[in-house]
């Protein structure tokens, strides 16, 4: 496993009170971004590791970490070289687990078993999209990567056409970008990423009324709800950091429409899964822009992120 600071996301699941006022609100730690450079590091947690293989054009960045999901689902010490039971366990536990990915190499593990590794070697894995389309893959410390090369080269299922970096140790869907071609770059994404969770999404941009909500939604909304529409500030980006207890929300510093953004799901129409079944006990905090969640169901949670049903992170009117 990659070396780094682990920890459970549940030891800072604090939130109980769920009273968006109080002064007594516990979030995780803030992340240490000062590391982050357009050179990659793969001691950085993976939502910050990951931007300088992210390239500029991309507007959508998903991390999953294999390795954090493994120790707060209690398979902590699981490789590939785990009896086959216990590591088919995991992956049925991980069906219902609070993850944006079900493992990028999952469908090709037969396939690859001759070579000596597979999913189960994944330390982190992401995808990008919306401008550009990628994923990036970092392996355990211990895989042989002359293996994983001849499965490239051998065009082993998701790894066909892929790229291995043997300096930087991750296999990547292409060509990574360059310097200041990469999210690495961007001191608004920057301060969006680093946080240990099982798994992290993070937009470039606010989400339209259509996708939360519907298509055609917007022409049925009462004065209320598009009074609270139009009270928003404009958001130019958000991530969410998805634990297995806690959900926390970056929306960028000072957001004096927090606690704004917090209530919209309480206005606004009914999305399905309701977001309530998901997210619960909402918490905000206006000076660093973060939005605190209970995990409801870890399942809907990794549901609402996927389709994009993200009140909080909805453009204004």
């Amino acid at each position: 496993m990659r070396s780094g600071v682990r920890w459970a996301v549940s030891l800072v699941a604090l939130l109980a009170s769920g009273c968006s006022g109080s002064d007594d609100l516990v979030y995780p730690p803030d992340p240490d971004t000062s590391a982050i450079s357009t050179d990659y590091d793969p001691t950085l947690e993976p939502s910050a590791a990951v931007l300088s293989l992210v390239p500029a054009d991309a507007t959508t960045l998903e991390v999953t970490d294999f390795d954090q999901l493994r120790l707060t689902l209690g398979f902590g010490s699981l490789d590939g070289r785990s009896p086959a039971p216990e590591r088919a366990r995991f992956w049925r536990v991980l069906e219902n687990a609070a993850t944006l990915s079900q493992g990028l190499l999952r469908p090709d593990e037969a396939e690859l078993e001759p070579y000596g590794f597979g999913p189960d070697d994944v330390a982190w894995e992401a995808t990008y999209s919306d401008g550009a389309d990628g994923w990036v893959i970092a392996f355990h410390d211990d895989v042989a990567l002359g293996d994983v090369q001849q499965a490239i080269r051998a065009d082993v299922g998701v790894l066909s056409g892929a790229v291995l970096d043997l300096e930087r140790a991750v296999v990547t869907s292409g060509e990574p970008p360059e310097g200041e071609d990469s999210w690495a770059a961007m001191d608004e994404v920057v301060g969006l990423v680093g946080q240990s969770a099982n798994s992290t999404f993070v937009q470039r941009s606010c989400l339209s009324f259509d996708t939360v909500f519907g298509d055609g939604m917007a022409a049925q909304l009462a004065e209320a709800p598009r009074a609270a529409l139009i009270a928003l500030d404009p958001l130019e980006g958000f991530s969410v950091a998805i634990g297995a207890e806690l959900v926390t929300v970056r929306l960028g510093e000072e957001r004096s429409d927090a606690f704004d953004r917090l209530r919209l799901a309480e206005v606004m129409p009914a999305i399905r899964p309701e977001f309530g079944a998901g997210f619960a006990r909402g918490v905000a905090d206006p000076s660093t822009g973060r939005l605190g969640y209970d995990v409801q169901r870890p399942a809907a949670v990794a549901e609402l992120v996927q389709d994009r049903h993200l009140p909080f992170a909805v453009c204004g009117d």
